[in-house]
């Protein structure tokens, strides 16, 4: 059966694409939505996590498209926005990417700030999915992504690491009643995945490994122990995320109600 991870990162050193691509054929994946890593330090990072803080650098879009453009769409590019520029360039060039990541914890703009609604607003005129991680920070909770999703219902959210840390069932029970908001399931215990599967269904899960912070073969792991039926993995390695990115085959209404 084909596997599609959702989320892994192209950090901009040599080597990295070829790495990306050993690992996704030893792992037999054999297609990934791709965003740009290296925006910031992962120590500064696990630090603002903590104590809050955020960077403004920009990521490295041009490298994530290129490499989708040489995996002949092996991976599919998605567009980093930084909140704290204006909304112009994701604009411009948001039709050459498949989907759009806001992150919070780099750059520290809330899900309730007005500059990432314009982020949101052009990714609904792009048919994008929104793909970001929440924070225990006010305006950046899981429930502040169900406001935001309530807001812009024509719009496919994609909670990452199954909520916040490893045991958010509080998160999967959150988004449960917003129909646009999915989950993918990088990071968290797999009592979280289980719990997401039995309270949203496999319709609204995706898998993610997040590699290379995480090897694919972890998650993988994690899956078969958790022992999904057939048609449930089905759903979640492949054809959930086929139906979000290909807009040629959209599911009812381009929802995963």
């Amino acid at each position: 059966m084909p596997v599609f991870d959702f989320h892994v990162r192209l950090v901009p050193r040599p080597g990295e694409y070829e790495r990306l691509l050993t690992v996704l054929d030893e792992c037999q994946i054999e297609r990934a939505a791709v965003a740009a890593g290296g925006t910031i330090d992962l120590r500064r990072l696990s630090r603002q996590l903590v104590e809050g803080g955020h960077v403004e650098t920009d990521a490295d879009n041009e490298a994530v498209l290129a490499a989708g453009t040489a995996s002949g769409g092996r991976l599919v590019p998605f567009y980093f926005a930084n909140p704290h520029r204006p909304v112009d360039d994701y604009a411009r060039r948001g039709a050459e990417f498949h989907g759009l990541e806001i992150s919070p914890a780099v750059h520290g703009v809330p899900l309730t700030d007005p500059r990432t609604e314009a982020f949101v607003a052009e990714a609904g005129r792009l048919a994008h999915p929104v793909y970001l991680v929440c924070l225990t920070r006010p305006g950046c909770t899981v429930a502040d992504l169900t406001w935001l999703a309530g807001r812009h219902p024509e719009v496919t959210f994609v909670l990452g690491h199954s909520g916040i840390g490893n045991i958010d069932y509080h998160g999967v029970d959150l988004v449960a009643p917003v129909p646009n908001i999915l989950v993918e399931t990088s990071g968290g215990y797999s009592g979280v995945l289980r719990a997401a599967i039995d309270r949203l269904g496999a319709r609204r899960v995706l898998f993610g490994s997040e590699f290379p912070l995480q090897h694919p073969s972890v998650e993988l792991a994690k899956y078969r122990a958790v022992g999904l039926e057939p048609a449930q993995w089905a759903l979640v390695a492949w054809e959930n995320a086929i139906r979000l990115l290909d807009r040629t085959h959209p599911g009812p209404d381009g929802r995963f109600e």
